[in-house]
């Protein structure tokens, strides 16, 4: 007889390529989930059935793969890749795929970011996608350093990648609000880190080597739209948050966005999830 897992993996699989004989589009999904054992005491599992994901990525998973349950690493259906921090409890990232990838590579390679487990580079023919869990600047002037040294790695990465042509998604925690629109209280928060200008010109510099923000191409002038709230205040009672969360895509993807947006009503962490659906290849 065959086990639930093995029918489950076997049931989500049928559907998965049937939807890509049908047509239909794709749909991805990102998530700092601060903690992945933490978020899967809280109703991680159902989330990631309601989720119905094609490509599942997280940040901040604050874990060692060794040190994650079964349930974790084979979720039925999809592949897992995950990329930890040298130092145990810290940064992270997570990437489950129903699609098989090409290739799969850790870090922007330099070895002085990648030691903290913050960027999955997934090849998957189609496009490259980019699940990174960029620096924050919070924590003094080195670390602030830190942080735009790896937005300035991470831009001469893609911009190589992107002068030859490839389709590229980049998702994540990207710990920076570009626009005033995009956290509740602007000016107050005008010399902290995820809104000083020094930060902000990097956003700039997203959309000028060809990054889209996916959210504001298709929802320019929405307001209180937001993917993270912070615990000390109870500010995602009161919705008083910031949107750090993004996917981006290179231009030559853009007319394929159907949709992007917040499930703002999925708890667990202090973010919530982000989706991104784009249309298939033809």
């Amino acid at each position: 007889m065959f086990s639930k897992e093995y029918l489950c993996y076997n049931v989500n699989t049928f559907e998965y390529h049937l939807s890509m004989l049908v047509g239909g589009n794709m749909r991805l999904i990102s998530w700092n989930v601060n903690g992945i054992r933490a978020v899967a005491n809280k109703g991680f599992a159902e989330s990631i059935v309601r989720f119905d994901a094609d490509i599942l990525c997280l940040q901040e998973t604050k874990a060692q793969q060794e040190q994650l349950s079964f349930d974790l690493t084979d979720i039925p259906g999809y592949r897992s890749y995950f990329h930890s921090a040298d130092r145990k409890g810290y940064s992270g990232t997570a990437v489950y795929s129903r699609i098989e990838p090409v290739s799969v590579s850790y870090g922007l390679g330099n070895d002085r970011f990648d030691h903290e487990g913050r960027t999955i580079e997934v090849d998957f023919g189609d496009f490259i996608l980019y699940n990174i869990y960029f620096p924050n600047g919070g924590q003094g002037p080195e670390r602030l350093k830190f942080k735009l040294d790896f937005y300035d790695c991470f831009l001469e990465r893609i911009s190589n990648q992107m002068e030859t042509g490839r389709n590229i998604i980049v998702c994540g925690d990207v710990n920076t609000a570009h626009r005033e629109i995009d956290l509740a209280n602007p000016a107050a928060n005008a010399s902290i880190s995820g809104f000083m200008p020094e930060e902000r010109v990097y956003m700039d510099q997203f959309a000028e080597k060809g990054l889209v923000d996916t959210y504001r191409m298709l929802y320019p002038d929405k307001e209180k739209m937001y993917t993270w709230w912070s615990y000390k205040t109870y500010a995602r009672t009161r919705n008083v948050g910031w949107r750090i969360d993004y996917f981006f895509v290179s231009g030559n993807l853009r007319n394929r966005v159907m949709d992007a947006g917040m499930l703002s009503e999925v708890e667990g962490s202090d973010h919530c999830p982000i989706f991104l659906e784009i249309s298939r290849a033809d």
